[in-house]
């Protein structure tokens, strides 16, 4: 009898540490429909200051074997984001669309609440297209603030059914050996991000 009720207690363990702290929720468009894979962000997309092929939607590119549309632009927030949604994502037939914003609304102190009703607009104008979202943080940009980014991050994932990659530049940021300058990784930070991003969420990258 002992031996019976340990396994499943056991299979529960290992299927806990086989997952890691994995997060886990119903993903929204999990089998979408469109054809283009993009990367919807600012200066960290674009892949400012590396060379062409270097930023991490190309590195990304060739670990999992399927092109993916850089559509970064520098300086962005979450609100010059919004602007540019229909044109740059909605337009192009998306799939899978990697948001990765708010960086620059943290850096300038732009309210987190708007920060973030833009990020859930950018989300689900791009699942009433189909498409599913691999929502990534930024989190790492938090300036002297006392909000919780992370949490908020999260929460906007588990709400919209979003496969979630937390805090991008984490092991980057605080590493100058990965770092062109104080905000932006060089190619091998770049490299490092994309690994990230692959090991989270490339089971949908590679449908």
């Amino acid at each position: 009898m002992t031996r019976r009720r340990a396994a499943p207690v056991a299979m529960a363990v290992l299927a806990i540490l086989a997952g890691g702290c994995r997060r886990s929720w119903t993903i929204t468009n999990a089998r979408p429909s469109g054809a283009n894979v993009i990367a919807f962000g600012d200066s960290l997309t674009e892949g400012y200051r590396v060379g062409p092929g270097e930023g991490w939607p190309e590195q990304l590119s060739a670990l999992v074997g399927r092109p993916i549309l850089n559509r970064g632009v520098s300086g962005n927030t979450t609100g010059d984001a919004l602007e540019r949604l229909e044109r740059d994502v909605l337009a192009q037939d998306p799939r899978l669309v990697l948001v990765c914003l708010g960086g620059n609304d943290m850096l300038r102190r732009m309210p987190a609440g708007q920060q973030f009703d833009n990020l859930r607009t950018i989300v689900r104008r791009i699942q009433d297209k189909g498409a599913l979202v691999v929502l990534i943080g930024t989190e790492g940009f938090k300036i002297l603030s006392n909000v919780d980014y992370g949490d908020r991050y999260e929460a906007l994932a588990r709400e919209t059914g979003s496969v979630y990659v937390p805090d991008l530049m984490k092991g980057v940021l605080t590493d100058p050996a990965l770092m062109a300058d104080q905000i932006h990784p060089n190619a091998r930070g770049y490299a490092r991000i994309a690994r990230r991003i692959a090991d989270e969420a490339g089971e949908y990258l590679a449908r």
